[in-house]
């Protein structure tokens, strides 16, 4: 349902009571017992205890007992269409996983880019993503309109989208990683990601969909594709995505193509500031996080990701130290094929445990701000999202701690963080549903498997045939 206007022009109200809550705010507060009330599209109030009497039009009332309400997860970094490639490479680093991926990534259209959106999508939200950024860079020729097709089909998934419209222009021939068939010129690269944000993109509170310009990565894009990027955002308003310092390898390659590492190259064409933000950043110096720091450039971390492709470990709690923004990303399902953003909160933890400061690294409060208002920082909607507070969006998600999963873990943010995955018993976007009793509220699931594992096997047909 959705909390939204009655017939007579009143906001509708939808009231959770008697729940936990971890509001995520500046103060990090919390309530061992307590209420979220939302009015229309926006949390009208969150306390302790009951709700206020007298509320008028409450349309629905949900008792909470035995469950902990937080901010909707934010995903800040995904590769939508890597669903239809899940499974495959499984023992390559990222250069040998690319090289064997792009053929076939190459070959993807616009019905498969919507089945996979669709699946990718749907697996973060049933696990409580209210908010999703997807980094999109491939392009084959007459693939259709890729772009269009994958903000419809999260439209219909109902979670707010930041679709990082990527591009390609360094092929093999050039020095680069992608096939020469799998690249844009960089005129058209960047006439194409100005008119996806001509067409796309909603600056206004509340959007369910922006736009970033989003130049792949240093070993598959040109100097000059960085540098007209960054001139094209900072033109338009929007953000700057891309992926750096993930392997030693880029770093290698940075040093022998550019005479610098990544973080200097990046600085170099523009690609450094409080409008940018990164994925994976694991192979920083000191250097490297005090530039972000200075910059405010934000980072995705995706331990799962790096772990996959064997990349390393972020040092994710120096660059907190440094007052670095943070947040997660699940990445593309091809480097994780779970795709669900709540396991990285648990994996952040313990995959930073093993780097220099040990149990001191994260904790679950500060694992659940990663997943949460970290990822609003880095999308720059924190104004709006990312923490429960009156005025904010009311993007939240309930989850049920009372069953056998949880059973014996007597804290609820801990039980969240290092427990098993929790169920969802709702979850919010603007007040309206998208999950209710574990189960996706406005996409048929059986059917998104079924169209998703037949455009998988329609890709590798196709690839197949080169």
């Amino acid at each position: 349902m959705a909390a939204s206007a009655s017939t007579d022009g009143a906001i509708e109200r939808l009231v959770i009571e008697n729940c936990a809550i971890a509001t995520v705010d500046a103060h990090d507060t919390e309530y061992a017992t307590g209420h979220v009330v939302v009015a229309g599209n926006v949390i009208e109030s969150v306390g302790a205890g009951k709700a206020p009497e007298g509320l008028a039009h409450v349309v629905r009332r949900i008792d909470g007992t035995g469950h902990l309400v937080t901010p909707g997860l934010i995903n800040t970094h995904h590769h939508f269409y890597q669903w239809l490639t899940r499974g495959l490479a499984t023992d390559h680093n990222l250069f040998n996983w690319l090289v064997a991926l792009y053929p076939t990534w190459a070959r993807i259209d616009a019905p498969m880019l919507a089945a996979a959106t669709q699946g990718s999508l749907g697996m973060m939200v049933k696990g409580g993503v209210t908010t999703a950024a997807d980094h999109h860079y491939v392009f084959p020729r007459g693939s259709g309109d890729l772009v269009g097709a994958e903000l419809a089909a999260a439209a219909e998934i109902g979670a707010r989208i930041t679709l990082a419209r990527g591009s390609m222009d360094r092929s093999e021939k050039d020095g680069g990683l992608p096939p020469d068939f799998a690249v844009e010129t960089t005129e058209g690269a960047l006439l194409a990601t100005e008119e996806a944000i001509d067409t796309h993109h909603d600056a206004s509170f509340g959007s369910m969909v922006q736009i970033a310009a989003a130049p792949c990565s240093p070993f598959s894009v040109s100097t000059e594709l960085m540098r007209q990027g960054a001139e094209l955002a900072r033109r338009k308003g929007v953000r700057m995505h891309t992926h750096g310092s993930e392997t030693v390898e880029e770093e290698k390659f940075c040093h022998e193509l550019f005479g610098m590492g990544p973080t200097d190259y990046f600085e170099s064409t523009g690609w450094l500031g409080d409008d940018v933000w990164m994925a994976h950043c694991v192979h920083m110096n000191d250097s490297d996080i005090a530039a972000f720091a200075r910059t405010g450039t934000g980072v995705a971390h995706c331990p799962s990701s790096n772990a996959r492709l064997a990349a390393g470990i972020a040092r994710v709690p120096d660059m907190l130290a440094a007052g670095v923004p943070v947040g997660l990303g699940v990445d593309g399902t091809a480097s994780n094929e779970s795709g669900e953003l709540h396991t990285e909160l648990r994996n952040a933890l313990l995959i930073n445990r093993l780097g220099a400061h040990r149990e001191a690294a994260l904790n679950a409060r500060k694992a659940l701000r990663l997943g949460t208002y970290g990822g609003a920082q880095v999308l720059g909607r924190s104004a709006e999202i990312g923490s429960l507070e009156a005025g904010k969006l009311a993007d939240l998600v309930l989850w049920k701690l009372d069953g056998l999963g949880h059973s014996s873990i007597a804290d609820p943010v801990t039980a969240l963080v290092f427990g098993a995955a929790a169920p969802v018993t709702l979850s919010l976007v603007g007040g309206r549903t998208v999950v209710e009793d574990n189960h996706l509220s406005n996409v048929d699931e059986d059917a998104v498997a079924r169209t998703a594992r037949a455009e998988a096997q329609r890709l590798a047909r196709i690839a197949a045939e080169g």
